[in-house]
C-alpha cells in the first residue's frame, strides 16, 4: 500500500491496511516462546500476555460500538472498567497458539463487522470513554492504532521503524494536534528529517525546543512508546546531549 491509498475517514481502505497489521501481529504471536509470554511488555505492569489478550478483547469491544452505531444507539465498549481489566487478566496467560487463534477469531468477526455496514451508519457519532466524539468510520482506523501501537509493545522485535508511511502520517496529524493547544506543555518543534514536515505541540510560555527525527521515531516518543532519546533536540539553536532530558512529558493515551 502507498502512504495515499489509505485515509483514517475510508473505512474500506483501512480494513485491508487491518488485515495487513493483523498478519504481521498473528506472525510474531505465533512464533513466541511460550516462556516469553509472561515477560513483561514495554506497557507498565503488562506482560506480553496481557497486551495480545487487550487486542483480542479491544476488536470485540469495537464490534460493539459499531454493531450500536448500526441501529442507531450508543453502545458501551465495556460492561465496565473491571470487567475490561478482568478479561484482559483472564486471557493474558495462555499459550502462544492460544493467543493467535483469539486473535485471528476477533480480528475477522470485527472485518465481518466492517464489511456488512451500511454506509449511512459509518456518520453516526461515537461518545469514547474518554469522552472524545467522532463519527463511526473512525472506529476501523482505532483498529489499525490498536495492532500497530501494541505490536511494538510486545518488544518481540516489531518496532516504531516497522510501521508504516500511511500509517505514521495520519498518527503524527492527530497526535500532534491533540498536544498543540495544551497550556500545561512546553513549546517543542518537530521535524520529520525525510520528508522535512514540521509538527508543533505544546501551548505554554517560552521558546521551542527542536526536535528531529524519522516518523516513526516522532511518533514513537508522541506515544509513548520511546523516551526521544534517538531524536536529535536542539535547545537554543545548540544541540543537547541528553534528549530525554528535556523533552517534556507528555500525557497518556486513551
Amino acid at each position: 500500500m502507498t502512504a495515499s491509498s489509505v485515509r483514517p475517514e475510508e473505512p474500506t481502505a483501512v480494513l485491508g491496511a487491518i488485515e495487513e497489521a493483523t498478519g504481521r501481529l498473528l506472525r510474531t504471536a505465533a512464533a513466541a516462546r511460550p516462556d516469553r509470554i509472561s515477560d513483561p511488555s514495554l506497557l507498565p505492569g503488562w506482560t506480553r500476555g496481557h497486551v495480545l489478550a487487550h487486542v483480542s478483547r479491544s476488536a470485540e469491544a469495537m464490534i460493539r460500538i459499531l454493531e450500536g452505531a448500526r441501529e442507531g444507539v450508543q453502545a458501551d465498549m465495556y460492561a465496565s472498567a473491571e470487567a475490561r481489566e478482568r478479561d484482559i487478566e483472564d486471557g493474558a496467560g495462555r499459550a502462544p497458539e492460544e493467543q493467535a487463534a483469539d486473535l485471528e477469531a476477533t480480528a475477522e468477526r470485527l472485518a465481518e463487522v466492517v464489511r456488512t455496514m451500511p454506509e449511512e451508519a459509518w456518520t453516526f457519532e461515537i461518545r469514547h470513554r474518554s469522552g472524545r466524539v467522532f463519527p463511526a468510520a473512525r472506529v476501523v482506523w482505532m483498529r489499525l492504532a490498536e495492532v500497530e501501537y501494541h505490536h511494538v509493545d510486545l518488544d518481540l522485535g516489531y518496532t516504531p521503524g516497522d510501521w508504516p508511511a500511511f500509517f505514521t502520517g495520519p498518527e503524527l496529524e492527530s497526535l500532534t494536534t491533540r498536544f498543540a493547544a495544551d497550556e500545561e506543555l512546553p513549546p517543542v518543534l518537530l521535524r520529520d528529517t525525510a520528508s522535512g514536515a514540521e509538527y508543533r505541540i505544546g501551548a505554554a510560555a517560552g521558546p521551542a525546543v527542536t526536535a528531529q527525527g524519522s516518523a516513526g521515531e516522532i511518533l514513537a516518543w508522541l506515544s509513548g512508546r520511546a523516551d526521544g532519546s534517538r531524536l536529535t533536540v536542539h535547545r537554543g539553536g545548540t544541540p543537547v546531549e541528553e534528549p530525554a532530558a528535556v523533552l517534556p512529558s507528555l500525557p497518556p493515551m486513551l
